[in-house]
């Protein structure tokens, strides 16, 4: 989309905005057909059902015509009367200019936080919400180092590689964004809601969702297309074959972003989505300078964490930092299970090893 639907206002009417956005059943695609063919909220939302059915149908032109509940729009103006609390709609100078090049951008955005951060250059870091501890130490490391070069971090306040990459990007004192797939006063998961907070208030948390939408399935992978959308290229950390951080990447190459992947482990099942991407093109990464370089964009001299040195401990040196079981591990080193097993017990209370799902264990980096 390289143009308005509609000719921007300095400020249209909040309420028309609302009004106009809050309709049930009525998508931001059929927004802006109504947008195009009426140039504002207002016009739209005076056009008689006869002249609003050529344009959308007669099923939308009536569920249109209907009005949006009352009930919604006062929830919405309420959430928006607080501070830091912003809707931002097409046309508007925060709305980010990145998305009106993609094919379906949202009509509306709800907004917590620094509207400046919506229009800088972002990288999108996404990942498996069921991360390896390797996993999401790499994606904090990336976002760091990425913060300090000057990208802001966006991804979904997910568990895992998500959260990782914010906390990565808070920590090095750079801009990171949070893309939700629930209305604004929800935060989903709900443990994140203090780093939800710290986002607000060291960068922004967006959704299209209106206000009390909860966490339902559908809504996250329709968020996907905002994450890539607000950004130069999308990194997915560790993704399984069926990943919704896989969605994220396809709807970057399809918006025209770059997709970068980290290779893992060929026996690590959070490996084979990443790996597939590579061998459908995406670019091979392993410091944040090889991104830098793909977005022509100046090296940078952040350090990033390095992956630790393998333990003295002999147990851990055949551990590596792939899962193993207790009896992959008796079958490498020719120790009884007893003996690994008590050893990785001792390992885990010390908090250099975690035990995963299927009996399965894995070194913590330090």
């Amino acid at each position: 989309m390289s143009s308005l639907p509609f000719d921007p206002a300095p400020r249209e009417d909040l309420l028309a905005w609302l009004r106009f956005s809050l309709v049930e059943g009525i998508r931001s695609p059929v927004q802006r057909k109504l947008l195009e063919a009426f140039r504002s909220p207002q016009a739209a939302l005076s056009a008689p059902v006869e002249a609003l059915a050529p344009v959308v149908g007669p099923a939308h032109a009536r569920w249109f015509a209907a009005g949006a509940p009352e009930v919604r729009i006062e929830a919405a103006s309420r959430w928006l009367a607080q501070p830091d609390h912003h809707l931002v709609a097409l046309g508007e100078p925060h709305y980010p200019q990145a998305l009106l090049a993609t094919p379906d951008p949202p009509t509306v955005l709800y907004v917590r936080g620094r509207l400046e951060a919506l229009n800088t250059p972002a990288l999108a870091i996404v990942g498996s919400r069921n991360a390896s501890a390797v996993g999401e130490r790499d994606a904090h490391a990336f976002a760091g180092a990425l913060s300090g070069a000057g990208l802001t971090i966006v991804s979904g306040l997910a568990a895992g590689i998500d959260a990782a990459a914010h906390r990565g990007a808070l920590e090095a004192g750079g801009l990171t964004v949070a893309v939700m797939g629930t209305g604004p006063d929800r935060v989903y998961p709900e443990a994140h809601a203090q780093l939800a907070d710290e986002i607000a208030a060291q960068g922004a948390i967006i959704t299209e969702f209106p206000v009390g939408m909860g966490p339902r399935s559908r809504n996250f992978p329709m968020r996907n297309r905002i994450i890539s959308g607000l950004s130069r290229g999308v990194l997915v950390v560790e993704a399984a074959l069926l990943s919704g951080s896989l969605i994220t990447a396809k709807e970057g190459a399809d918006q025209g972003r770059e997709v970068f992947a980290l290779p893992g482990s060929i026996h690590s099942p959070r490996s084979k989505g990443c790996h597939a991407l590579i061998r459908a093109g995406a670019k091979l990464v392993e410091c944040a300078n090889d991104i830098l370089e793909e977005l022509d964009l100046p090296r940078t001299d952040v350090t990033m964490s390095p992956r630790p040195r393998t333990h003295r401990d002999p147990l851990l040196g055949e551990l590596g930092f792939t899962p193993a079981s207790i009896d992959q591990l008796a079958q490498r080193t020719g120790v009884a299970a007893s003996a690994i097993a008590s050893r990785l017990t001792q390992l885990e209370l010390s908090g250099r090893v975690m035990r995963l799902p299927g009996g399965l264990f894995q070194q913590v980096t330090r």
